[in-house]
């Protein structure tokens, strides 16, 4: 779990490369878009069976990037991945076939249906905290599209980024698929590129530029971003379930999820309960100090500066009259930080200034619930919530009264392992969603086919409107609307 990771030199491709390979796939998509089911699905098989027979050089460079254990490599990065192509295999010809729609009246004897169209060449932008599962979760969605994909792992995340490039460089020709290693200026370059579709996963800063650059090209944009996921409790909540699940869900790759819960929200008197139930799970679920260190089940943060960052957050509040409650040990030489739970945090401290992205969880408590979620609300719509309540009143009262990309009740995080749901989030959380059937749809285009017969009715709408036909026309249509009433 202390390994570093080796930093391989990667050369850099020059724009004119990246030029050149954004070309060779341009020259293809029309090939790639005009796949059927069996031919999509065949390669979908292929990438299928080359992540099952690299699955071990995936968890040992997850091992050295992310110090994630086997376990939590095939969990939550391998697996997910493997299903998720199942899932599309199984479905993908019923979401591929034109859907015939309704036609009106006036356009009697027309045919109408929508077509799912490939949207061409797209790009895909990855992250480091999974690099895994977000690089190739998109992947799959693309690929089930018929578009042609040019990857840009994070170079936060070397060792995986190496592994991906060559995985897939055994299974696809460039022209389909390519693996583009490099640093930001890289992924900036590609932007700058006229690509049909780019999907970013990141945060919000980069997410904005990236949508400024693809707004020079009109390119559509899908951005998965972050913001600070609530954990609600109300006073009707189980509180040793919170307290687990909570845990696991902020714990879970040291902090480094896009829908950890970032902050609590509870009642007063339900405070020292809570950090002492928490406290026990951190005991039962990864050990004591020295265990948390030495032992497989705790991962490392990506790199010094980001233990530095949320040191320096931490100590600010502190200063503020906040108090670290557990934990509170920040180790950059080592990427470590010890699960901490810092309590007495208020609205305006440096902790509630941003997402945090590591294993700190600021503890806030409220006097009313809709003093809670008036708080909820002056945030940022977070890309999900979670709510921990038995009151099927408070429930509703949630649901109705906040917004947030995903929302899970008496838990946190597996929502988005539900391939049935959308996965996205909504303003500065992201914009647009994937998995399943959504991320097929999010890199097709719903494109409109209506086939007019030879003897249509359109005619009777020809100019000039001065004669019979047109003037009867406009009576009956004002008829019609008479006749179906008010609006509903």
């Amino acid at each position: 779990m202390t390994a570093t990771a080796p930093l391989p030199v990667v050369p850099q491709p020059s724009e004119i490369d990246l030029r050149r390979l954004f070309q060779t796939q341009r020259d293809w998509r029309w090939r790639a878009a005009q796949t059927g089911a069996a031919e999509r699905q065949a390669i979908l098989r292929r990438l299928h069976d080359a992540i099952r027979g690299g699955r071990m050089a995936l968890a040992d460079a997850l091992a050295l990037d992310l110090g994630k254990s086997r376990a939590e490599a095939e969990i939550t990065e391998i697996h997910p991945v493997l299903e998720e192509l199942q899932f599309v295999i199984r479905r993908l010809p019923r979401w591929m076939a034109p859907r015939r729609v309704s036609t009106p009246l006036m356009l009697a004897g027309a045919h109408s249906e929508v077509q799912l169209q490939a949207r061409g060449v797209t790009l895909i932008l990855s992250p480091w905290n999974y690099p895994v599962n977000l690089a190739l979760s998109p992947l799959v969605a693309s690929l089930a599209a018929g578009n042609t994909v040019v990857l840009k792992p994070s170079e936060k995340a070397p060792n995986v980024s190496r592994v991906l490039r060559e995985l897939l460089e055994r299974v696809f020709e460039p022209r389909l698929v390519a693996v583009v290693q490099g640093d930001g200026a890289v992924a900036h370059t590609l932007t700058t590129l006229p690509f049909d579709h780019i999907f970013f996963t990141g945060s919000g800063e980069i997410g904005r530029k990236v949508m400024a650059a693809a707004a020079q090209n009109l390119s559509s944009v899908t951005l998965e971003l972050g913001g600070k996921s609530p954990a609600i409790v109300h006073p009707s909540a189980e509180l040793k379930t919170a307290a687990e699940r909570v845990a696991w869900g902020k714990l879970l790759n040291a902090g480094q999820t896009c829908v950890a819960p970032d902050y609590v929200l509870l009642p007063e008197n339900m405070r020292d309960a809570f950090v002492l139930e928490v406290d026990a799970v951190i005991a039962r679920r990864y050990g004591d100090r020295a265990w948390l260190r030495a032992g497989p089940d705790y991962g490392r943060m990506v790199d010094a500066a980001s233990v530095e960052r949320l040191q320096k957050l931490t100590a600010r509040s502190v200063e503020g009259g906040a108090r670290v409650a557990l934990g509170g040990e920040f180790d950059p030489p080592s990427r470590f930080i010890s699960p901490t739970v810092v309590t007495d945090v208020t609205p305006g401290m440096p902790l509630m200034g941003e997402e945090l992205f590591g294993p700190v969880l600021p503890v806030l408590t409220y006097r009313s619930f809709e003093e809670a979620l008036a708080l909820v609300r002056q945030l940022d719509p977070p890309l999900a919530l979670y709510l921990f309540a038995e009151d099927e009143g408070a429930i509703e009262q949630v649901k109705q009264e906040t917004t947030s990309g995903g929302m899970v009740v008496n838990g946190a995080v597996i929502h988005l392992t539900n391939p049935h749901l959308p996965f996205g989030g909504v303003g500065p959380s992201g914009m647009g969603n994937y998995h399943g059937e959504h991320g097929f749809r999010t890199f097709s285009h719903e494109r409109a086919i209506l086939r007019e017969p030879r003897p249509s009715p359109v005619r009777l709408m020809y100019p000039p409107y001065g004669r019979p036909l047109p003037r009867l026309t406009a009576w009956a249509l004002r008829l019609l609307e008479r006749q179906a009433g008010p609006r509903e």
